[in-house]
């Protein structure tokens, strides 16, 4: 957790380096591919899921370890060869993984997040899951688990392989020559982020894009058919808290409204995107059928609050730095409880990015809960003795968010903004 929590500390702030020069880069080129709303949006999604993983709220029902003790058939040498083959079985079960999220209805819960952007840039890479609390699919490292590689390297191997994904979230880079035959290119993963029906559900590919070609998922990005991002049933919101679970609340209510119990059961296993008859016609829900003609999600929202969204994020990702520069200092359960503030401050600050008059009451449950940390132990989490009166500070910071939130719910939920809906 704390090695996790120091590879973090360099990598988070780099990936922002990187969203920011990209936004910089399009406006430079008169091609800015963000909306401001939507990049707080996926960053904030990156937090909770790096705060998710850091507190390792997530279980294997099959561990590696215990795959490789069981089954191996072969001892590799710790060579390089041993982490090219890590790094091959890794990408091999990515591929299986990626391609059951968007063909099963209830694993595609996990993976909506990442497409729910209605943009394609570097920020959308860190849409990612906080919705998946229970590793299935252990088992497809079983090439690996057989040739007897090390869980140490698996352990290793597993960031890189992650991390290596990042850069072809990017509309600013074109076809890359013979690359396109052998890893995924930006044009490859535009495809696999469209909503076009030519795309939907192509180039499943993390690393490699032989696989796609090898299991029939591949399509090139056409020249006349420009990629349009998002998911056919959109969220619409900003909250990435939210939309890591509308599909599965979904599901839960479309299992409980059928009519015939056997709907009520397949439903989790059917094709991403199915529903029972009855359901569909009684229940219908909003998607799209043109994909070249549709309301983008982009509400009313003011200079002002665009500027005070950003900031709150930023504080949000000051709190993120500190806690996982000092884990060992905060501890257990210390850090769960962090965790928590986390958690429940992203959802406040896009509560309000939406405009929901509720977000002032979210805003108060998040400082309400700040305060008690404080009031209970003199301290936030061990500030006071690297910044004096650091936690008088953070007190003064709960204080003045809660009332610009409440000037804000004031000013611009004015209207009739509906409650959002899960």
């Amino acid at each position: 957790m704390e090695v996790y929590g120091k590879i973090l500390l360099v990598a988070m702030p780099a990936f922002l380096v990187l969203v920011l020069f990209e936004k910089w880069y399009g406006w430079f080129r008169g091609r800015d591919t963000y909306g401001h709303l939507d990049m707080i949006s996926s960053l904030s999604s990156g937090i909770t899921n790096v705060v998710k993983d850091v507190l390792g709220l997530s279980i294997s029902i099959l561990s590696y370890r215990w795959l490789v003790d069981r089954v191996a058939v072969y001892q590799v040498e710790d060579t390089f060869l041993t982490y090219f083959v890590a790094f091959m079985a890794l990408d091999f079960s990515g591929y299986w993984t990626h391609r059951l999220a968007h063909e099963v209805n209830f694993f595609w819960n996990k993976h909506a997040i990442h497409h729910s952007s209605e943009e394609f840039n570097l920020a959308c890479a860190l849409r990612q899951s906080i919705s998946s609390f229970v590793n299935l699919f252990t088992i497809l490292l079983l090439p690996a688990a057989l040739l007897g590689v090390p869980p140490q390297v698996i352990g290793v191997v597993a960031p890189l392989h992650l991390f290596a994904q990042f850069w072809y979230h990017t509309r600013h880079i074109g076809k890359l020559g013979f690359l396109e035959h052998i890893i995924v290119t930006p044009s490859h993963h535009r495809v696999h982020h469209a909503i076009n029906p030519e795309y939907l559900d192509k180039n499943h590919g993390q690393i490699f894009i032989f696989w796609d070609k090898l299991f029939g998922t591949f399509q090139e990005e056409l020249p006349d058919v420009p990629p349009v991002y998002g998911i056919t049933r959109p969220m619409r919101t900003w909250n990435p808290i939210r939309i890591n679970f509308m599909h599965l609340w979904l599901l839960v209510r479309d299992a409980w409204r059928a009519g015939s119990w056997r709907d009520k059961l397949r439903i989790w296993f059917m094709p991403t995107g199915w529903r029972p008859a009855d359901v569909d016609i009684h229940y219908p829900v909003n998607k799209i059928e043109d994909v070249y003609n549709f309301e983008r999600y982009a509400p009313p929202v003011s200079g002002p609050l665009k500027a005070w969204s950003g900031i709150q994020m930023a504080a949000v990702f000051i709190f993120v730095m500190y806690m996982f520069g000092n884990l060992a200092v905060i501890g257990s359960p210390g850090i769960f409880l962090y965790g928590a503030f986390i958690f429940l401050s992203v959802h406040a600050y896009t509560e309000l990015m939406d405009r929901n008059r509720y977000a002032i009451w979210w805003e108060l449950l998040k400082n309400s809960y700040g305060l008690a940390l404080i009031l209970s132990s003199g301290d936030w989490f061990g500030l006071n003795s690297f910044i004096p009166g650091g936690a008088v500070a953070v007190s003064v910071w709960f204080a003045v968010t809660t009332l610009v939130t409440w000037w804000f719910v004031v000013r611009e939920t004015e209207k009739n903004v509906p409650e959002l809906q899960l």
